[in-house]
């Protein structure tokens, strides 16, 4: 294993501290509740949104905290759900008076740890909605989960309602549009190595050098298919095929586009498979009306990608395009 840490056990409490160093402007770091919370929070009278999970996603969750996205992540070790106390105390450092949305991606233990928290917030007067993510149409069900995975569409989530709770809407309105971005969204992803927990010292899985997994979860969980290495175009239908004929999305329709990186994935190959993506939907008559081209979602050092459509209409453009400045997602209006 040839990873740059100190050691396996303070890997995320490193990671912690360089991302408060790094941005200071834009998060602190509650070591005592391990939680990364917007500065200026709580803001008053805004609705408050956070969400968590295993760390090893990075940049996702805790590089989305900032204006315009998240509020307050929960990062658990690596691949490992946060705790109730975590997401407790996330809830009540975002409480402006507006409540807040906790956005759960479907993994047994983010879902069981966010659900007992908010009933633990709700006690104290704390009004709680939640919205469970499962974009992924890979598996039905996987190691991890009961029903789909949640992966790429949470980022998407993540900015649309975040930018709807920076203009004001009420907490109703803010999981409504989760939940539309949600029944809006599919995904799926593929692998072409492993990747290695610190603390395992050793691959999560075995993969050949000439072969590759197609609808791998982002904890290596198994996909649809092991088979042989093929060239980006045949992936990208691979990936693309079931994703359209899922919702299904159809001719006339405009998407959001969303090719990600795994972590181990360079950037050249992520345009090289942005460009079958847009082939394939330009003979579908899918319009791509945005896109988002990066490693958002990662899997530590894992090599391959993720595709993730969205179905747009005027209202989630617009919440698209609103402002948002966070250490990894910044744009302006």
């Amino acid at each position: 294993m040839k990873k740059l840490i100190n050691s396996p056990e303070s890997v995320v409490d490193d990671e912690l501290h360089g991302l408060e160093a790094a941005h200071p402007d834009l998060v602190r770091v509650d070591f005592e509740n391990h939680i990364v919370v917007r500065a200026d929070a709580p803001v008053v009278g805004k609705v408050g949104v956070i969400s968590g999970g295993g760390s090893g996603h990075e940049p996702m969750h805790g590089g989305f905290v900032g204006r315009g996205m998240l509020d307050a992540a929960c990062p658990g070790a690596v691949f490992t759900s946060p705790v109730p106390d975590q997401m407790l105390a996330a809830t009540r450092a975002v409480n402006g008076g507006a409540g807040v949305l906790h956005i759960v991606k479907n993994y047994t233990g983010d879902v069981l740890n966010f659900e007992m928290a908010a009933e633990l917030a709700q006690a104290e007067n704390i009004q709680v909605a939640s919205v469970t993510m499962d974009d992924d149409v890979a598996v039905k069900d996987s190691l991890y989960t009961a029903g789909r995975r949640g992966v790429g569409a949470t980022v998407l989530a993540e900015k649309i309602v975040g930018a709807a709770a920076a203009a004001g809407a009420p907490l109703e309105r803010v999981a409504n549009l989760c939940r539309k971005v949600n029944a809006n969204a599919r995904s799926m992803g593929m692998a072409l190595t492993s990747c290695t927990v610190p603390a395992a010292g050793k691959p999560t899985f075995e993969l050949g050098d000439d072969e590759m997994e197609i609808g791998i979860g982002i904890h290596g969980e198994p996909g649809r298919t092991r088979m042989k290495l093929a060239p980006a175009a045949q992936i990208a239908e691979l990936l693309l095929l079931p994703i359209l004929e899922d919702l299904p999305f159809r001719s006339g329709d405009t998407v959001l586009a969303f090719v990600n990186g795994m972590g181990g994935t360079p950037l050249i190959e992520l345009y090289v498979m942005y460009n079958e993506v847009s082939r394939i939907l330009k003979g579908k008559g899918v319009t791509i009306g945005r896109n988002l081209i990066g490693s958002y979602i990662t899997s530590l050092e894992m090599a391959g990608c993720s595709v993730t459509l969205l179905k747009l209409d005027d209202e989630l453009t617009q919440l698209w395009d609103a402002p948002v400045h966070t250490p990894a997602l910044r744009w302006r209006a």
